[in-house]
């Protein structure tokens, strides 16, 4: 099917947007679609799909994550086939060399440095979730394969609202050649933003719209309640979820996506609501349960029974789930195939189903508008926000999407509406040359072509812009500086010195000496003033009260006393002293009309043009502060890509991986090492460590490279001394890793974590999920993801290091079994 055809034969009058990028796509350029969530970015996608079809050629679409890899390979092969539709992500290759192949972007990234033929016929490749660029940990993919892609493969960048979407999209022109922005922040379905809050003094839940008439303030009469609060006794708390749910049934408001950022929170909302109410009726029940039965007959009985299958299928009957990533893929895919089907109308979920699965609501809860991340609670941004609140509103079946936070006394309203109104963030870049990509680098290109690579890249593009941008404004203020520099140089050198006071405390000493009765000239708006002091105040920074010549009374502050006030005389203060009294002050202005002046006594004697020379003074320092600061920012941004590289060359070659730039059997092997921890990895194996190791305890060290520990996972076993000594040696081998690091200024690799080994050498070991985990499975989804990735582990030191193949092979064959094996598609 051509691509005109296709755009005919769509289900619906496409939006201008996507009308921007099939143009585009006629005209043979590549595209950047920054848009909400569910806005139909999808459709452009399968547009390109189409061309590359239609004219005889390949397209690759690659995302982030295996699970949205899996749901776009099934989606596909509805569309368009399924002998056209392969599926690639490390664990699986299916049908790899068909005409549509779906990915994880690393995927992508290795077939690129391997050199594979893969990438025959082929005419575009979409990345979507694009704005996954600025994910720290693993960002920097996305950038390897825009900027190593052959030049003439077009691209298609799927990304939600970005505020530097044009800063982007010239980045990616400066690499692919023509690309089309299409940029839009219209929503399909509008957003409704709502707050909850469970007001204990009526006993009920108030739910009111976030935002005022403005879209933007906060809702007045919200504000109004919340202050309402009593100090003693708190009034208001977070609404009950049941009570939530009750709310949204009783709107028909469901289906509803309930977001809670703790694992342990959305299976316990699940249960509450489980407990609490029905959701279903006894037809649906039986429906979800016979295909939840069907879903999940692949899975060994015994294994059902350590995952809480019973409670989970009962949980689901009644129209509520939880999802997580702790739960194994079985059990997620399953509850996104009910709530997809409005079968199950409200599912439990952390932030994780946010990310491109395609699970839209009618409503969707966030209960805290805070994470942790590891230290601290720290609000969610607005593009955490916005992907969170994506999911509401499912088009053409509503009109409008609700999204609801929940009130929490940690959080003031005003905090929040900011992040609920900005709706965009920017893109940034988390690129840095890791060593497997510098061996990579070595081995594909001349120094040359590599460092100009690396200055193609989006953080070099940003930082290279930030600084001329820098260096313009520096040269503005520098100007300026010595302009005022110079027109301080032509001031009289008296002035120069009045203006260098201390002139705080020249004030003090002035008011210490200043008593009732005393006349005073003031500076009032330009004009001088005559006033009478009355009484001085005794705290450390007194107030001076007055009678004017008027008759009025008047309080100054003293640091709000001009240096041009002086003492001028004294008059006699009517006695009894009752200043409130009209006949008081009108006795004082009477003696102030008979009075003649006598001294002269300024807070100080200032030239006449000590006050110009003040203010130059401090407009001088104020641009010296602004120059410096700029200067500052030029410094750090000066620490470039190259810099970094030029850093891992230093250390890859202290431990003999390169020569210059040549690549030595060492670094050949660590071209095929994609890890975090790539070079300890590679060291490790090299000096020998996992020579001696069975399968389990070879299983049990490598995980140590995969696992990362959550805040309540406990202190670490180790199921053999054997694989005891080898941490041990990990943890010697990385401070010595560490030490040239810090020498060469490269960030720091992370030390293994043993805590994943007990049940890696346990499963490696023949024993069954039921032996692993007791009573206790809910961590049985992050055992699976563990598994499947220490399975790539391992299978990269079976590839490239060939006298460990026989050990890892055992092992990789003994983990792949079970649930293990079962993990989905991918």
């Amino acid at each position: 099917m051509s691509l005109p055809d296709y755009i005919a034969g769509l289900a619906f009058p496409p939006d201008p947007f996507q009308v921007q990028a099939f143009e585009a796509l006629e005209r043979n350029e590549s595209v950047l679609v920054a848009a909400p969530t569910a806005s139909g970015k999808t459709v452009v996608a399968e547009a390109a799909i189409h061309q590359a079809l239609d004219r005889g050629k390949r397209a690759f679409y690659t995302t982030p994550i295996k699970a949205l890899s899996n749901q776009k390979f099934i989606d596909f092969q509805s569309l368009f086939g399924s002998e056209k539709v392969g599926l690639l992500t490390g664990d699986n290759s299916i049908n790899g060399r068909a005409p549509v192949v779906v990915m994880t972007t690393e995927v992508l990234r290795n077939m690129i440095y391997a050199e594979t033929q893969n990438l025959g016929e082929l005419e575009i490749v979409i990345l979507d979730e694009i704005h996954y660029l600025s994910d720290r940990e693993r960002g920097a993919v996305w950038e390897e394969v825009i900027i190593h892609l052959p030049p003439d493969i077009r691209i298609v960048g799927l990304s939600a609202t970005v505020s530097n979407a044009g800063e982007f999209r010239d980045w990616l022109a400066s690499r692919r050649g023509d690309v089309e922005l299409v940029h839009t922040e219209v929503r399909p379905v509008p957003l409704e933003v709502e707050y909850a809050v469970y007001d204990k003094t009526q006993d009920r839940t108030v739910v009111e719209p976030l935002f005022g008439k403005s879209g933007t303030n906060p809702n007045p009469g919200l504000v109004r309640l919340l202050r309402k609060s009593d100090r003693r006794r708190r009034r208001f708390h977070t609404p009950r979820r049941v009570s939530v749910v009750e709310h949204l049934q009783d709107r028909d408001l469901l289906p509803c996506i309930f977001f809670v950022f703790s694992r342990n929170g959305c299976d316990e909302g699940a249960r509450q609501v489980a407990s609490a109410m029905r959701l279903t009726t006894p037809e649906q029940e039986d429906d979800i349960i016979r295909f939840a039965e069907e879903r999940t007959m692949h899975l060994d009985p015994l294994d059902l029974d350590a995952l809480g299958f019973e409670g989970w299928l009962y949980r689901l009957g009644r129209g509520v789930a939880s999802h997580h990533a702790g739960l194994v893929p079985a059990f997620k895919e399953t509850t996104e195939e009910l709530f997809s089907s409005g079968l199950v109308p409200v599912v439990f979920a952390t932030e994780t189903l946010a990310l491109g699965i395609n699970m839209p609501a009618r409503s969707v809860v966030i209960e805290s508008m805070s994470k942790f991340n590891g230290e601290t609670h720290e609000l969610l941004t607005p593009g955490a926000f916005t992907q969170l609140t994506g999911r509401a509103g499912r088009r053409g079946l509503d009109e409008r999407g609700t999204a609801v936070i929940l009130h929490s006394p940690y959080e003031a309203i005003e905090r929040l509406v900011p992040i609920a109104a900005r709706g965009s963030y920017p893109l940034t870049s988390s690129f840095r040359p890791t060593y497997n990509m510098t061996v990579n680098l070595i081995a594909n290109y001349e120094r040359a072509r590599a460092e100009t690579l690396l200055e193609a890249s989006f953080g070099e593009f940003r930082r290279v812009q930030a600084s001329r941008a820098d260096d313009s404004e520096r040269t503005a203020v520098s100007f300026q500086l010595q302009e005022a520099r110079n027109t301080w140089d032509q001031l009289d050198p008296a002035a120069r010195a009045a203006s260098a006071v201390d002139q705080a405390k020249m004030v003090r000493t002035f008011v210490g000496t200043t008593n009732p009765g005393d006349v005073l000239q003031i500076p009032v708006s330009g004009d001088p003033e005559l006033m009478v002091m009355l009484a001085r105040s005794r705290t450390s920074k007194p107030q001076l009260e007055f009678v004017t010549a008027t008759g009025k009374l008047k309080r100054i502050r003293t640091d709000d006393l001009p240096l041009e006030t002086a003492r001028v005389g004294r008059v006699r203060l009517p006695k009894p002293f009752k200043p409130r009294e009209d006949g008081f002050r009108r006795a004082v202005v009477e003696s102030l009309a008979e009075w003649q002046p006598d001294r002269w006594e300024p807070v100080a004697e200032l030239h006449p043009d000590a006050g110009r020379a003040r203010e130059l003074r401090k407009k001088i320092a104020k641009l010296e502060k602004t120059e410096a600061r700029y200067e500052a920012r030029l410094r750090r941004s000066g620490a470039s890509l190259m810099d970094q590289l030029k850093g891992s060359l230093r250390v890859l070659e202290a431990w003999g991986y390169v020569d210059g730039w040549h690549l030595s059997a060492a670094g050949s092997m660590l071209r095929g090492v994609y890890n975090s921890r790539d070079l300890l990895l590679a060291e490790c194996g090299r000096r020998g460590y996992y020579d001696a190791l069975d399968p389990p305890e070879l299983a049990a060290l490598l995980s140590g490279f995969v696992f990362e520990p959550r805040r309540d996972d406990e202190e670490p076993g180790f199921p053999t001394p054997a694989v005891h000594a080898g941490f041990g040696f990990l943890a010697i081998t990385c401070e010595e890793l560490n030490l040239l690091e810090e020498q060469h200024r490269v960030p720091l690799t992370p030390y293994p974590e043993a805590g994943f080994a007990q049940l890696a050498h346990g499963w490696v070991s023949g024993w069954e999920l039921g032996e692993l985990f007791d009573d206790d499975a809910g961590s049985a989804g992050d055992f699976v993801r563990n598994m499947r990735q220490l399975l790539d582990v391992l299978r990269q030191i079976r590839d490239v290091m060939p006298h460990l193949a026989v050990p890892s092979q055992i092992a990789i064959s003994a983990i792949d079994r079970g649930v293990v094996a079962a993990g989905g598609v991918g």
